[in-house]
């Protein structure tokens, strides 16, 4: 395991003294854990890694940086490391930031987060304005301002900002590395609309926080914290707050005939959430009951759901830097400690 340690600098101490960082009675310097998936999107991160490396060290961090081999190592890091850091930025895709942060909620330690976004379609960056520009993204987490966000969690695993099940579901992990890295976000749509071909709908039952009840079929349905879905779903920024302890539910009705699949794709594409077709509503808590081959996915990565699903806000259980320019954007309120 120590050899799979990348240390940013074989003369650490000398070049941080230089820039006046460190002395022999002076200033401690801060400790940051890089956690990279170098294979996401076009492997950017990795081909940028040197310039991350330096923006950080410019900015007072002593830097170790880890690179994922397998899904699930980085969960796994940050929950053994996160007591031994006082930043973690991790650079990759959804999935990349779903297991930081499940490591670190795991953990029970509140070391702040930043995201280098590098994926393929980055949605939980997009909702949050993070610079697809890799280096301008390092900068605006040195210069950028913490927040505190909601975080899902899903029996006993977490999420970040979706739980989706159904129709474009299976899109976000059954989509190929390679499509994506040609198409990007239409590459979710291209397979989306093969999935139409094969629609499915799945008998469901809601149990509510208030105890009531719903019992329908349903063709989609997403826990979301986001104003973007795997690229093709899209909420406007008013309808999403971020940290305010709930989510939004979305659920697709099985359509009977063409005519109301079409309805049911245009409602969801124009946002028409007083549509027939859908459902939606703010929660904060809920228990899913479905069949046994009921497909589920966590930010984008597939799941395997229990047979009652018990599916809860955790408000304000993270910290995450952001852009100053989008405290403004979101009108979102700076973290206090």
């Amino acid at each position: 395991m120590k050899d799979s340690w990348l240390w940013a600098d074989q003369n650490r101490k000398k070049q941080v003294e230089s820039i006046g960082f460190v002395s022999n009675g002076g200033v401690e310097v801060k400790k940051l854990l890089l956690l990279m998936n170098p294979c996401a999107g076009q492997k950017k991160g990795r081909k940028h890694l040197a310039e991350i490396i330096a923006i950080f060290n410019r900015a007072g961090y002593d830097l170790q940086c880890y690179m994922s081999a397998a899904p699930g190592e980085l969960e796994s890091v940050v929950h053994r490391c996160a007591a031994e850091s006082d930043l973690l930025v991790c650079c990759g895709g959804d999935g990349t930031v779903n297991e930081c942060v499940s490591g670190l909620i795991k953990s029970g330690r509140n070391v702040p987060l930043g995201y280098i976004p590098a994926g393929s379609t980055n949605d939980f960056a997009s909702t949050l304005h993070l610079s697809p520009d890799l280096l301008q993204a390092c900068r605006d987490i040195v210069e950028g301002e913490q927040i505190c966000l909601d975080v899902g969690r899903f029996g006993e695993r977490y999420f970040t900002y979706v739980a989706s099940f159904g129709l474009f579901s299976k899109t976000s992990y059954a989509t190929s590395q390679e499509l994506k890295n040609i198409f990007g976000r239409l590459a979710y749509f291209l397979s989306g609309i093969q999935e139409l071909s094969q629609l499915r709908s799945y008998p469901v039952r809601i149990r509510f926080s208030d105890g009531s009840l719903m019992e329908d079929k349903f063709i989609f349905g997403a826990v979301c914290n986001s104003t973007s879905v795997g690229g093709i779903l899209n909420f406007s920024a008013d309808t999403v707050d971020l940290c305010d302890g709930k989510f939004e539910l979305l659920l697709a009705r099985a359509p009977k005939d063409p005519a109301e699949l079409r309805d049911c794709v245009l409602a969801l594409r124009k946002q028409s959430f007083d549509s027939p077709m859908l459902y939606f509503k703010q929660v904060d808590s809920l228990e899913i009951q479905g069949p046994e081959d009921f497909p589920w996915s966590l930010d984008g990565e597939k799941a395997i759901p229990p047979k009652l699903i018990q599916i809860s806000c955790l408000p304000s259980a993270l910290q995450f830097y952001i852009p100053r320019a989008a405290l403004q954007e979101r009108g979102i309120s700076v973290y206090s400690g």
